[in-house]
C-alpha cells in the first residue's frame, strides 16, 4: 500500500479537495497522511481516512518530511500558491530538498498530481 502526503496551501485548498474527490477510488487504497487544516477540510468533504499532523505553520511540513527522511512515503501532492510568500518558507523549503535528497515523487501542481496518482493504477 502507497503512503501519501497530501499538502495545500490555504489559496489551494478546494483545488486539493476537488482533486481527491475526483480520485478517491484510487486514494482510498493508499496511506494518507496530511498536514492540519488541510486534513480536516478533506475529513469533512470527503470519505477518506487521513491521519493528521500539525497545520504547516506549527511544524506539520517538518513532521511530514521526517518521514520522507524515514523512507517512510511514497510521495506528496503539495498544491502550493506560488504567488504569496508563506510565514514558515524555511520549513516548506526543506520538505522540498528533502524530497529531492531522498528521490520522493513530489507533484506541486495539478497535472503532476495527477500524473502521480495515475502512476499508482498502474
Amino acid at each position: 500500500m502507497s503512503r501519501l502526503a497530501l499538502i495545500a496551501h490555504d489559496e489551494k485548498k478546494a483545488a486539493l479537495i476537488e482533486f481527491a474527490t475526483r480520485y478517491e477510488s484510487t486514494l482510498t487504497d493508499c496511506d494518507l497522511v496530511a498536514t492540519g487544516t488541510t486534513g480536516k477540510r478533506l475529513q469533512e468533504e470527503t470519505e477518506l481516512e487521513i491521519e493528521r499532523k500539525e497545520s504547516g505553520p506549527y511544524g506539520g511540513d517538518l513532521m511530514i518530511g521526517a518521514e520522507v527522511a524515514a523512507d517512510e512515503l511514497d510521495g506528496i501532492v503539495f498544491l502550493r500558491d506560488p504567488l504569496r510568500a508563506q510565514p514558515h518558507e524555511p520549513d516548506i523549503s526543506a520538505l522540498l530538498r528533502i524530497c529531492d535528497v531522498h528521490d520522493v515523487a513530489l507533484a506541486t501542481n495539478l497535472a503532476s498530481a495527477e500524473l502521480l496518482v495515475e502512476g499508482l493504477l498502474e
